[in-house]
């Protein structure tokens, strides 16, 4: 390590401060000397310090430590972090038990032991360059995020973690071009924002923004969705209908869930991103619309695309630039500005404080359902909370599988079960337990918000052969 921080050791006796410098010099470390607290204090304020080693008395026949106690303090009062170690005679021992109380790092008998010594301010030392480090870094973090948010719009995300500004930064830099962008991470994590931030700082950013739940649209719709549809077309249809990339020309659209589209709409969308070329249903006329596409899933796509469930030239289509969303249990830094952000929103006027015991737990949860389950279990804690703090309990956070939103009566819970065991039959394809239950998939997505369900997407079970 180059720059090594020096040991500054403080004794009246020449002899001693000569003799550690030598045991220093020896060790390769770093040292000065100081005959006297005022002396010390200089050189303290001077400079960063690795470590103090200091005597207790600094005047004949003082035997008290009282010296030793004031040069503490003033030491601390100019470095509050900077470790300290007391060497003592046996008449000051007590008042060098009591600094270590107060904070100092150890303390040593005269005569020392010159092994314990070297090792205790050696580590000392590395530990205070460590922590100096990682203070320029998380010093250098904050202006690099600060200048980020001062640059580009960020569309109200809230973040401290480097992992997330990481993404954040690659969103920025990819969104002044109109490649398309695939969103991953999993379920509840943020990936819409990112979206958002990619638009918004986009030369797109005073178009349109389209935002298509791909999952919730019933197969048998998903043409006319997309891409509109003609009078006529199917039954039911009286007019012209607009699909969602001809209302998103000159702008953007967003494909959330893009892992549920049907083999027969990759192949309608891997044609429009080819040619920019598409067709109401009903209709023999091509239309054009310049779209930049943006998608985003919670499934293994790459392993989708293996077992023959999505088309792999669509994902190189799709995947031009992948923004990876890290889970919140990966991104801990992010736990407590998030909750503070979410008990502003929900709860503006309350002025509502987090307790310990809530931070605590707020840090040790697992968060399986990520920013989403943090703000439902925020906004429960809002509505629950008897006074001004936020315990711990108003949070529910309980055993595995329990609803972000609370606790569930019985009939909630068969119901939950039965909705698990049809899901998990299906590996998970919402569309496919629909059927089963006799609902639509939208009527089943609701179930699913209501009941607290989080599924990790999976590959949609392969079509059986005919």
């Amino acid at each position: 390590m180059t720059d090594k921080l020096r040991v500054l050791v403080v004794d009246d006796q020449p002899a001693v401060v000569t003799a550690l410098a030598v045991l220093f010099d020896l060790h390769d470390i770093p040292n000065c000397g100081a005959a006297s607290p005022a002396e010390a204090c200089r050189i303290a304020a001077g400079e960063t310090l690795g470590a103090v080693v200091m005597d207790m008395n600094f005047a004949p026949h003082v035997t008290s430590g009282e010296e030793g106690v004031e040069l503490f303090n003033s030491l601390r009062e100019i470095d509050p972090d900077l470790p300290i170690v007391v060497i003592t005679a046996w008449a000051s021992l007590e008042a060098a038990v009591d600094l270590v109380k107060a904070g100092a790092a150890d303390y040593l008998e005269k005569p020392w032991q010159d092994d314990r010594l070297v090792s205790a301010v050696r580590n000392l030392v590395e530990l205070r360059s460590v922590r100096q480090e990682n203070r320029r870094l998380r010093a250098e973090f904050r202006q690099t995020r600060t200048e980020l948010a001062e640059k580009h719009e960020l569309s109200g995300i809230v973040y401290r973690s480097p992992a997330m500004h990481g993404v954040v930064s690659l969103a920025v830099s990819v969104a002044d071009s109109s490649a398309p962008v695939l969103i991953t991470g999993p379920s509840g994590s943020g990936k819409e924002m990112l979206a958002e931030i990619v638009q918004a700082n986009s030369a797109r950013r005073n178009g349109p923004f389209v935002r298509v739940n791909v999952g919730a649209i019933p197969e048998e719709l998903m043409e006319s969705e997309l891409f509109g549809a003609e009078a006529g077309a199917y039954t039911g249809i009286t007019g012209r209908r607009i699909g969602h990339f001809e209302t998103a020309d000159k702008g953007t659209i967003f494909l959330d869930e893009i892992d549920g589209l049907s083999l027969a709409g990759q192949v309608k969308l891997l044609r429009v991103l080819q040619s920019g070329e598409f067709r109401r249903l009903g209709s023999s006329s091509a239309l054009r619309a310049d779209v930049r596409v943006i998608s985003a899933t919670n499934a293994d796509l790459v392993t989708a695309v293996g077992e023959g469930l999505f088309r792999e030239d669509l994902y190189y289509r799709l995947n031009v630039v992948e923004l990876r969303v890290p889970s919140l249990a990966d991104r801990a830094d992010d736990v407590l500005p998030l909750a503070r952000h979410f008990l502003e929103r929900h709860a503006p006027d309350a002025s509502l404080e987090l307790a310990d015991e809530t931070v605590n737990a707020l840090l040790d949860h697992g968060w399986p359902g990520n920013v989403r389950e943090l703000e439902n279990r925020i906004q429960r804690a809002t509505v629950v909370a008897t006074g001004q703090t936020i315990q711990a309990a108003d949070l529910g956070i309980g055993g595995a599988g329990q609803n972000p939103l609370g606790p569930l009566d019985d009939d909630a819970i068969a119901e939950r079960d039965r909705l698990l065991e049809v899901l998990d039959d299906h590996r998970g394809v919402v569309a496919h337990a629909a059927d089963e239950l006799g609902i639509s998939r939208q009527a089943l997505y609701r179930k699913m918000e209501r009941l607290g369900i989080e599924l990790e997407r999976r590959p949609r079970s392969r079509p059986p052969s005919s």
